[in-house]
């Protein structure tokens, strides 16, 4: 019984750190309605949480439209650096990387950011801090803690260390 036992919280344990590291997610820039003209990215933005080593997936027909990754001012003004290459494939996926903080992206097509085409989103690190200042920062006491215990990462830990306190008590 003893084994049996050991190896239903060895799955539970392994489950348990296996979802801390696979809670990366792909998002789907404007959901079903893709990266168009015509819509308003700041709104669908609301609300959503987006963190450090999630993918960003930008769908448009190829060709139509584009996505430059740029910086506040370059979101502001609609402008990017020259030399910056664009993602034109119309199926781009962005890993979402370094520390948290702001990440700006536009369509650099015509005068498609001037009408709205453009996103700009506030980056959270795993441990559910994130920061407003413009740019990324890895200064944890300029951020502010995110989700608190609702964050799933706080959560799966939390699973985890309820299974290694029932192994602790059953064996």
């Amino acid at each position: 019984m003893a084994s049996f036992t050991r190896v239903i919280a060895s799955i539970a344990i392994f489950t348990a750190l296996a979802s801390t590291s696979t809670l990366a997610k792909d998002i789907v820039v404007g959901d079903e309605n893709g990266w168009k003209l015509n819509f308003d990215y700041q709104d669908w933005a609301k609300g959503k949480q987006f963190f450090v080593g999630d993918r960003l997936i930008f769908n448009y027909a190829q060709g139509a439209h584009n996505v430059y990754k740029v910086d506040g001012n370059g979101f502001k003004t609609c402008t990017y650096d020259a030399g910056t290459n664009a993602l034109t494939s119309g199926k781009d996926v962005i890993t979402i990387a370094g520390d948290a903080g702001k990440r700006w992206y536009i369509c650099g097509v015509g005068n498609h950011c001037e009408q709205g085409m453009k996103l700009v989103i506030n980056v959270q690190t795993k441990d559910g801090y994130s920061s407003d200042k413009e740019g990324s920062s890895s200064d944890k006491s300029a951020a502010t803690p995110s989700s608190g215990l609702l964050n799933p990462q706080f959560f799966a830990c939390m699973i985890a260390s309820l299974a290694v306190f029932l192994v602790t008590i059953m064996v």
